[in-house]
């Protein structure tokens, strides 16, 4: 009848780890008992797609190879959200007019003024993340004609990249 809190007392059995609750001393014969549980379990990147938990109530007073015990498997779904920001450093650029495109030198200011393309990929969590590909599209070309010559391409934070054919082809 109504409803009551238990404590609970985590603790190690046999390799395992066991949590253990006290729920009341002494009870009645034929009582009968729900329990709802809340657990928080923390570290299950690699567990996989489930954890199992084995449940059983165990009376002190007639202990019993017959006590009741269920298995209970949870499925694991990790969650993480990511957020990709960008910008282009300088955020203008106007082509002066009397500049033009010299085909064939390999000097860096006959291909254009320098524009950097910054872009952060960020996990707000709240699970970490593993394997992410980013794939970014860059057009180079507008018909026949040269929109960005794209020079380099790098990355910080251990990640790694795969160059696109059309990065620096007059090697400038």
């Amino acid at each position: 009848q109504g409803q009551e809190k238990f404590s609970c007392n985590p603790k190690k059995e046999n390799g395992t780890h066991v949590v253990l609750c006290e729920l009341g001393n002494p009870m009645k014969a034929g009582a009968r008992i729900t329990v709802d549980m809340e657990l928080s379990v923390s570290g299950l990147e690699d567990m996989g797609d489930a954890i199992t938990f084995h449940l059983q109530l165990r009376s002190k007073n007639s202990p019993s190879p017959s006590n009741a015990s269920v298995t209970v498997t949870v499925p694991v779904e990790a969650e993480a959200e990511m957020e990709l920001r960008g910008n282009s450093l300088p955020a203008t650029t106007v082509l002066p007019t009397s500049w033009h495109w010299v085909e064939g030198s390999r000097r860096l200011e006959d291909h254009g003024i320098k524009v950097e393309h910054v872009y952060e990929l960020h996990n707000k969590g709240p699970g970490t993340v593993s394997g992410v590909t980013l794939s970014l599209a860059i057009p180079h070309l507008l018909g026949d004609q040269v929109l960005l010559y794209l020079l380099e391409l790098g990355t910080e934070g251990g990640m790694n990249c795969s160059h696109h054919p059309a990065l620096n082809p007059a090697q400038v």
